[in-house]
């Protein structure tokens, strides 16, 4: 069950970051998963020691952890663009 909700949360979160990065027509369902999972984890890397507060990888589901995960998740997108475009949005 925890899967479903992670995957369900990830792909919920890829979408809202892809929304705030402008890059949702170019995104499909798989991949805002995987931008929301892979964003959970970079905030799990780099926020969430900063500002103590876990992120949905790990097993916390509260507004501090969304809020971390979706910061990782629009960091990860920013990189992305970054390397593509040579600018952050």
């Amino acid at each position: 069950m925890n899967l479903i909700i992670w995957l369900v949360v990830g792909g919920l979160l890829g979408w809202i970051a892809s929304l705030i990065m402008r890059t949702d027509a170019q995104q499909g369902v798989i991949l805002n998963v995987v931008v929301g999972i892979i964003g959970a984890l970079l905030g799990g890397w780099f926020i969430s020691p900063l500002v103590g507060v876990p992120t949905i990888n790990q097993g916390a589901f509260s507004a501090g952890a969304l809020l971390v995960s979706l910061l990782g998740a629009i960091i990860l997108l920013a990189i992305v663009n970054l390397v593509r475009r040579g600018s952050a949005r």
